[in-house]
C-alpha cells in the first residue's frame, strides 16, 4: 500500500473537534437538490468535511454566466454545455478521492427515485423557485426527513430547517403563494412551455456564506444520536437571516406546523422488494406485485408523473403519438422539428395515464420508459388497501 492509500481525509484536522464523530461523517449519506452558486458551495464543503456519500440532482446545464458565482464550474463546462450535476460531482471527487458523488441529471421530483430520500440522513436544498422548494417539502415529510433551505439574493440570504413535526415549508406559505404554486404545477391535459424563474442578481460571498451555514447545520443534524448533539443548537423551526449590507445577522423562530396540511404525509410502512427494479417491464411488474402483496388487483399510482401517449394540437387538429412521460414530454417536442415549431403558434392537449394496471395498453415497456425511476417506491392501490413498495434491486446503484 502506498501513501497516498494510507492517508485518510481529515485525520489529525477535524478529529481535533470534540463534537465531530469521523465514522459518522464517513459513513453520512446527504442529497443536495440544486447544482448552482448555493449547490457548488454546498457540495464543496462537504466534499472537504469528508461526507462519504452525497447525491446531487439538477437538470440544468452550464453558461457562461454562472461562472462568477460557482467555484466548481470553468469555462469549458458552459462551451461544453454540460450538466450542472455531472460538473459538481466530478469536481468534489477531485477535491476529495475518497469519496463518492452520484449526479442526477433530471427532476428533483419525477427522476430522482424515492430511496435515495429514504436513504439519506439529511437533504440540502439549493433552489431558485417555490414550486421546487414545494416538491422537495412534500418528499422529505413522505420519507420523515429534515432539509435544509438556502436562498440568497444580492448580499443577503437565510437558511432554515424543515423538520417533520417541527416545521414545514407548505405550512408558512401564503394563501396567495399557495394559489400561485397549484395553477403553475396543474392544468395537467395542457402543454406548457417551462418558463424559466430568471436570473436573480447575487454574489459569490452571499453564496459561500449561505452555503457554509447549510453545511453547518446539516453536520449538526448528522451528528444529532451522538453525545456531542447537546452542545448544538439547530435552526430547526427557525429562520437565519443574513445582511450584507448591514453586516447584521438575526434569527427568528419560524416554525409552522398545521395539523390539517396535506404535506405531512408520511409513506409508512414501506415494503422493500429486493426482485423488483424499474428496468422490469409493467407486465413482470404488476405480476411480481400481485404475488408479492397477496392481493389479486393492482394498480400503480402514478404520484410524480403520467406517462403521456399522445398529444393533439388544435390548429392544424392533428395528434402526435409521442409515449414519454410527462417529465420528458418538453425534451422530446423541443426535439422535434414539426412539434417545435407549432408549440408556438397552437395550444397542445396530452393524453395520459395516471394509474397503471392491468388494462395499460403498453405492458412491454420498462418502468423507466413510463416515468417510474431507478429506486423508486411505488404507491399501489389493492383491494385490500394501499401499500408503498421500494424497487430496491435497484438500490446497489447508489450505495
Amino acid at each position: 500500500m502506498n501513501e497516498q492509500n494510507k492517508y485518510e481525509w481529515g485525520e489529525g484536522v477535524f478529529t481535533l473537534l470534540s463534537w465531530f464523530k469521523k465514522d459518522k461523517v464517513k459513513n453520512a449519506r446527504v442529497l443536495v437538490v440544486g447544482a448552482g452558486a448555493l449547490g457548488n458551495e454546498v457540495v464543496k464543503d462537504l466534499a472537504l468535511f469528508g461526507v462519504g456519500h452525497i447525491y446531487v440532482v439538477d437538470f440544468d446545464q452550464i453558461e457562461l454566466s454562472n461562472l462568477t458565482r460557482s467555484v466548481l464550474f470553468r469555462e469549458e463546462d458552459a462551451y461544453n454545455h454540460s450538466y450542472k450535476a455531472e460538473i459538481v460531482a466530478k469536481r468534489a471527487m477531485e477535491i476529495n478521492p475518497q469519496i463518492k458523488v452520484i449526479p442526477f441529471v433530471g427532476n428533483l421530483l419525477s427522476e430522482v427515485g424515492f430511496g435515495i430520500y429514504r436513504m439519506v440522513d439529511v437533504v440540502i436544498g439549493c433552489l431558485d423557485s417555490r414550486i421546487a422548494r414545494y416538491q422537495l417539502n412534500r418528499l422529505c415529510m413522505r420519507a420523515g426527513k429534515s432539509w435544509v433551505d438556502g436562498s440568497i439574493e444580492n448580499m443577503t440570504g437565510s437558511v432554515q430547517v424543515y423538520t417533520p413535526g417541527v416545521a414545514c415549508y407548505e405550512c408558512g406559505l401564503s394563501r396567495d403563494e399557495f394559489n400561485h404554486i397549484m395553477v403553475r404545477t396543474g392544468c395537467a391535459d395542457v402543454v406548457n412551455l417551462q418558463s424559466s424563474a430568471g436570473r436573480v442578481a447575487t454574489t459569490p460571498i452571499s453564496a459561500s456564506i449561505i452555503g457554509a451555514i447549510e453545511v453547518q447545520e446539516a453536520m449538526k443534524i448528522i451528528h444529532l444520536d451522538t453525545e456531542a448533539a447537546s452542545q448544538f443548537k439547530t435552526l430547526q423551526g427557525k429562520l437565519l437571516h443574513y445582511e450584507g449590507l448591514t453586516n447584521s445577522t438575526n434569527v427568528y423562530k419560524f416554525a409552522s406546523w398545521k395539523n390539517t396540511c396535506t404535506a405531512h404525509e408520511r409513506w409508512e410502512p414501506v415494503i422493500e422488494a429486493p426482485n423488483l427494479s424499474a428496468t422490469q417491464t409493467v407486465r413482470e411488474t404488476l405480476s411480481a406485485l400481485k404475488s408479492l402483496l397477496q392481493v389479486e388487483n393492482v394498480e400503480i399510482n402514478m404520484c410524480n408523473n403520467k406517462f403521456v401517449d399522445v398529444v393533439v394540437s388544435d390548429k392544424p387538429e392533428k395528434e402526435f403519438k409521442v409515449m414519454v412521460p410527462d417529465s420528458q414530454l418538453d425534451r422530446y417536442m423541443s426535439a422535434n422539428d414539426e412539434l417545435r415549431k407549432l408549440r408556438y403558434i397552437t395550444t397542445f392537449h396530452k393524453s395520459f395515464f395516471e394509474n397503471i394496471d392491468a388494462e395499460f395498453p403498453y405492458q412491454d415497456l420498462t418502468l423507466q420508459q413510463i416515468g417510474i425511476p431507478l429506486f423508486d417506491v411505488l404507491q399501489v392501490s389493492t383491494e385490500k388497501g394501499l401499500f408503498h413498495v421500494e424497487l430496491d434491486a435497484d438500490a446497489h446503484l447508489f450505495l
